[in-house]
């Protein structure tokens, strides 16, 4: 019995941490606000790491090897 009581109060309080972090209800955001956050730290991994150039070069080898 105690164990299922501890283990309610977890998850009670686990959903309460991502509520307070997510602020709304459901636990989801919207894919736009989502977007807007991803996309700083994606720049910075692709300015970083010269995400680009890999991105041209997977794209051109991808074309060779389909006969463009």
């Amino acid at each position: 019995m105690a164990d299922t009581a501890s283990r309610s109060m977890i998850r009670t309080a686990a959903r309460r941490t991502s509520t307070a972090f997510d602020g709304r209800p459901g636990g989801r955001r919207h894919p736009l606000v989502a977007t807007a956050m991803v996309l700083p730290l994606a720049t910075l991994l692709v300015v970083a790491f010269g995400g680009w150039e890999a991105v041209v070069t997977q794209a051109s080898s991808v074309g060779v090897m389909l006969g463009r």
